[in-house]
């Protein structure tokens, strides 16, 4: 993997029409022949698991692969690190690549964890005496305690990764190249992973290898979609995640873009039965609502000639929100109790319908969201070709920090595991959040109650 000077820009890594083809031979003694002879079309298949790679990584990128299974994403990795070879085509790094792959990779399962440490410190260019210096914030960001000092074939795969991560964390990486690896991590480790990561990112590259559309987009600032070992798109990571969640649907059923179609009016008759809540008070609603710190949250309209897509036999002909009263919001305040509408058309008699939304962040990753499927499990929705259907769900709407959000909706039929997607609209509806009284995190929920006092006998 050739390396140097990064002459102009920024960046740090180039990848220049990566080709990787492997060898299939019919017979095992057809591998031995072609050492002496010119091998026979019969002996061997040839299969390309990369084809004419190509893409550059600027200095503090965080790009996402993704991709299904089969499609390449760990070979590239491989050959961007150097453990594999290509075909044709070359990889150019401008500074050090600190990689976690495949669990238990550049360890000796006879050494202890601490040798290992060593060891790997070594392969990424540390001295001794650097690693004697960051061992021990290695051993507590592992934090696997005595099993330092034990093989590591006697570790589980939780701990593999947790060591792994602990020394490319602690290697004064340029770019870091991190793959499925961190899935088989506990929860608080792979928080406590992000958290590095989200710290990285502000001086370094990375480079993020998962299935989860919303970690990529969380994390990414952009993504690359990976298809039988071709670069199948290149650009922001919500606009690729969701073009791949399209191409996933498209592979189980006929998918066509949504036409645009005149919308009618249905009388307010034909609303669903309104949803009921219980009577819940936030004890600081008041004082929200008559303050500088309420939520106010503008909504934009339902576009029908937005993003969409589906097998046709539904058309989603709008998406809103209404108060209980079932007037149609322009504006609504967080910790309110709303109604998601979500109208449409049937164009074809479908049995166990589900009917849901996805609440994003502008990056596309979910904060929440909900459908119909458990509430009518035991008595399934089905609806008949040529009517109007009008689905409401009711909601409290919790307090959502500033910024630009978005609600997709869907309406599919079948079950949760196995359902096909009539008709799904990205960005349905269009939130801007103007004012807020969040501290923590993306988004709050109301305030039931809240009591302080002292317990006997403390």
């Amino acid at each position: 993997m050739p390396s140097g000077e990064n002459s102009g820009s920024k960046r740090v890594l180039h990848v220049n029409n990566v080709t990787k083809n492997y060898i299939s031979y019919a017979k095992p003694i057809y591998r031995l022949y072609s050492f002496f002879f010119k091998p026979k079309p019969s002996w061997h298949s040839e299969f390309q698991a990369l084809k004419n790679i190509s893409f550059s990584l600027q200095k503090g990128e965080t790009v996402g692969i993704i991709g299904r299974n089969g499609s390449g994403k760990s070979t590239l990795l491989q050959t961007i690190v150097g453990t594999l070879a290509t075909s044709s085509g070359e990889v150019q790094s401008f500074g050090r690549i600190a990689a976690l792959l495949e669990l238990g990779a550049g360890f000796n399962p006879e050494f202890t964890g601490r040798e290992n440490v060593y060891l790997n410190g070594t392969i990424y260019g540390l001295s001794r005496e650097q690693v004697d210096q960051r061992f021990d914030e290695i051993e507590k960001f592992a934090d696997i305690g005595s099993f330092i000092n034990q093989p590591v074939k006697t570790y589980s795969s939780g701990m593999f990764v947790r060591l792994a991560f602990a020394v490319i964390a602690h290697v004064d990486a340029d770019i870091l190249i991190i793959d499925e690896a961190l899935a088989v991590g506990d929860a608080l480790f792979a928080q406590k992973c992000m958290r590095f990561l989200e710290s990285f990112k502000e001086n370094g590259t990375i480079l993020f290898v998962s299935h989860d559309s919303g970690a990529v987009t969380s994390l990414c600032d952009r993504a690359i979609w990976l298809d039988a070992g071709e670069l199948k798109l290149d650009g922001d990571a919500k606009s690729v995640t969701e073009a791949y969640l399209e191409h996933l649907y498209s592979q189980e059923q006929d998918i066509s873009k949504q036409t645009v179609v005149e919308v009618e009016d249905v009388a307010k008759e034909a609303f669903s039965e309104t949803a009921v809540f219980e009577e819940f008070y936030d004890v600081r609603a008041e004082y929200l609502k008559n303050s500088n710190l309420r939520n106010d949250i503008k909504l934009q309209p339902f576009d029908i000639q937005g993003s969409s897509f589906g097998s046709g036999k539904v058309e989603i002909r709008d998406v809103c929100i209404r108060d209980l009263t079932g007037r149609k919001l322009a504006y609504v305040t967080g910790g309110e109790k709303i109604l998601i509408e979500i109208r449409f058309v049937s164009n074809a008699s479908l049995d166990s319908l589900i009917v849901g939304f996805l609440f994003k962040n502008r990056l596309g990753q979910v904060l929440f969201g909900d459908n119909n499927y458990l509430i009518h499990k035991d008595s399934p929705i089905n609806v008949e070709k040529g009517k109007t259907y009008c689905a409401q769900m009711g909601v409290t709407l919790p307090y959502i920090l500033s910024g630009e959000y978005v609600i997709s909706a869907g309406v599919a039929s079948g079950t949760q595991e196995q359902h096909v997607q009539h008709c799904w609209y990205h960005d349905a509806l269009v939130l801007n959040v103007v004012s807020d009284h969040m501290v923590h995190g993306l988004i709050g929920l109301p305030l039931g109650s809240c009591t302080v006092k002292a317990l006997d006998g403390a």
